[in-house]
């Protein structure tokens, strides 16, 4: 097997293994990674490679949305709201070819990261058995 094929299987068993909590993270540090590609690519005048890399965010953003319980918080219908500016924003900012968009997006998605890393050592630590998924992530 080679490195490619065993890279593939260790994140396939990384992810079918994650708790609802750690697939979270997961995707907000994939996007905040995606956005800094995408921002680097269109610095240096690569639409491809920011192409990729935006839409990849994109699908990122879509399963963060699609995974989210409206009614598991009061907070969810914002953050929803964020999910649907930051999608439309990544699709203006890939089409435009515009790191600033891009920047803007990434500068959003963060502080996001952070308290979601957040709340997941809070629970961590107070309640280990309890599941990610009582905060409104299926």
């Amino acid at each position: 097997m080679n490195y490619a094929n065993l890279r593939d299987r260790y994140v396939q068993d990384a992810v079918s293994t994650a708790s609802p909590a750690t697939l979270l993270i997961m995707l907000y540090d994939r996007l905040v990674l995606d956005l800094l590609r995408a921002e680097a690519a269109l610095a240096e005048g690569k639409r491809d490679a920011a192409n990729e890399q935006l839409n990849h965010a994109q699908d990122i953003v879509s399963e963060l949305a699609a995974t989210l319980d409206l009614d598991a918080w009061d907070g969810a219908r914002q953050l929803m709201s964020v999910y649907t500016f930051l999608a439309t924003s990544l699709v203006e900012a890939n089409v435009e070819g515009d790191a600033t968009k891009v920047a803007a997006c990434r500068e959003l998605v963060e502080p996001l990261q952070e308290a979601w890393q957040q709340a997941a050592r809070q629970v961590a630590e107070a309640e280990p058995e309890r599941s990610f998924g009582e905060l409104g992530v299926a």
